[in-house]
């Protein structure tokens, strides 16, 4: 079907992803229930994906009727799907907020193991940042804002065991560097 006679909508975004630098599925949101259907077409669609990016120098690429961006750092690759009909800079502009809102959540400190200790965060800012495929937010200051939680800010009662733990420690390493 021709792209010009397609409806407008506001679902642009077929899907976020971020795959390790094994190619296994760190986190995938797909937004379009008809192009990837089942866990099984997913994983292989990931594993594809990963096969042409892994070596390649291009940020996009066009796969199964799909404009695909991506950006990798350290052991996590980037993606975000749209239809061959998106515009490349709105997917763009999405990539970089992804990018740069994880950035900022992880503290600079882009990788596996640091994304698996904050994922609830991660996936706060996801949700902010796009919705049901639909783009929201490009400001990853603004997504970062708005899913920021510091313990300082929860009372003593609310806290796990392991943030009081952690707030104790900050305390005294910071009252130590004094």
């Amino acid at each position: 079907m021709d792209g010009s006679l397609l409806p407008p909508t506001l679902s642009t975004i077929k899907g976020i992803v971020i795959l390790d630098n094994d190619g296994k599925r760190v986190l995938a949101n797909y937004y379009d229930k008809d192009i990837l259907p089942t866990l099984k077409d997913q994983t292989t669609f990931e594993k594809n994906l990963f096969n042409k990016t892994s070596k390649s120098t291009a940020e996009i690429l066009l796969l199964d009727g799909m404009v695909i961006l991506h950006r990798s750092n350290v052991d996590l690759f980037f993606y975000v799907l749209g239809s061959q009909h998106e515009n490349e800079l709105l997917l763009l502009s999405v990539l970089n907020c992804v990018y740069d809102s994880v950035s900022q959540i992880l503290r600079k400190n882009v990788e596996k193991r640091a994304l698996f200790e904050n994922l609830d965060v991660v996936l706060l800012a996801l949700d902010e940042i796009c919705d049901g495929g639909i783009f929201l937010e490009s400001d990853p200051n603004a997504v970062v804002s708005r899913v920021a939680i510091r313990t300082d800010d929860i009372p003593i009662g609310e806290q796990t065991v392991a943030q009081v733990l952690q707030s104790a420690k900050d305390q005294l390493k910071w009252s130590l560097l004094k």
